[in-house]
């Protein structure tokens, strides 16, 4: 097991748990350059894990756990000392972690916008009336549908490299990932358009990693405190209030946005049914100096979307039989 001592002593050894996905493994891998720069005689190392979430392809997500199912078996590795510390996605990260666990550390985001990627055509406005796109979010379901509504929406399974390969065999004309994941994989070129948030509005946390502890590992938090973004942690802390009031989870066409002017954190939040057909708008800024003031903005910017109808969008969803929804990465 771990050493539960505070000292902050250079670490021999440094083990990250990560899912094994390339995409994934290049997170871990990003995580651990920064940490051999930081304590060059350390040996880090990584350990690749398959898990439940990457297994289950013939059910939804809804019915066997969520997104955290993205998270559970780097979490048996952290509470068993196989590993001391596990690299997510943010936005694959529930809001609420189990007791025991936390997040030490938040890096700094990298692009949060949403990309379109087609071989054959330049934006989702050039698409032709019933052309198929393809999607794991309802939150890019609703935007597609509300904005196109002359085109055809489809579940896309699968990591990256799977949705790459399912639209060049010619299954979508076109799909929508996280951008980040395509300029990470030196896959900038298969980015036909990147969707400003005024079009499609990021979810909570997209972009931006998050390295999750065991709670009582104070000297690794330590050790884990130079790669803290604070900026990036205010911002996706204020997002992942706007979600964890609401209770969203990957059921939900739930966006959450903040991006700082100067001082200045603006928070943007909306809430839709996949079909387009409802939908709820918020913002909200303030300064804030405390993850609590930044949390307390996304509560705010949340009650907001209650006013004006988001429980009965919520209601309405909470009634609908279960959608496919994959891996977000």
């Amino acid at each position: 097991m771990h050493s539960k001592s505070t000292s902050c002593d250079t670490p021999k050894t440094l083990v990250i748990a990560s899912r094994q996905s390339r995409l994934a493994l290049w997170q871990a891998q990003h995580v651990s350059d920064a940490l051999q720069k930081l304590y060059p005689e350390a040996q880090i190392e990584i350990l690749g894990m398959t898990t439940r979430g990457d297994q289950i392809l013939d059910r939804t997500l809804s019915k066997v756990g969520g997104k955290g199912l993205f998270v559970k078996e780097l979490e048996y590795a952290l509470a068993d000392g196989r590993a001391h510390l596990a690299v997510h996605s943010l936005k694959d990260v529930p809001m609420a972690l189990p007791a025991g666990f936390k997040l030490a550390a938040i890096l700094e985001r990298a692009d949060p916008r949403d990309a379109f990627v087609s071989p054959y055509y330049e934006s989702l406005a050039a698409l032709p009336a019933g052309s198929v796109v393809g999607t794991s979010s309802l939150r890019r379901e609703a935007m597609v549908r509300a904005r196109y509504p002359h085109l055809k929406v489809q579940p896309l399974r699968g990591n990256l490299d799977t949705r790459l390969q399912k639209l060049d065999a010619g299954e979508y004309a076109a799909i929508i990932v996280a951008a980040a994941g395509l300029i990470r994989l030196d896959l900038t070129e298969r980015i036909r358009a990147v969707l400003e948030p005024t079009e499609s509005l990021p979810a909570a946390g997209q972009g931006a990693l998050g390295l999750e502890i065991c709670a009582d590992q104070a000297q690794v938090e330590a050790w884990l405190a130079p790669l803290h973004h604070s900026r990036t942690a205010f911002a996706v802390e204020a997002e992942r209030a706007v979600s964890g009031t609401l209770g969203g989870s990957c059921e939900v066409p739930l966006a959450a946005f903040a991006q700082w002017d100067g001082e200045i954190l603006s928070l943007a939040a909306h809430l839709a049914m996949p079909d387009g057909s409802q939908r709820v708008s918020a913002q909200g800024q303030a300064s804030p100096a405390t993850m609590a003031q930044a949390s307390a903005l996304g509560r705010s910017v949340a009650a907001e979307l209650v006013k004006q109808g988001a429980h009965e969008i919520m209601q309405a969803l909470s009634s609908r039989t279960p959608v496919e929804v994959y891996d977000a990465n």
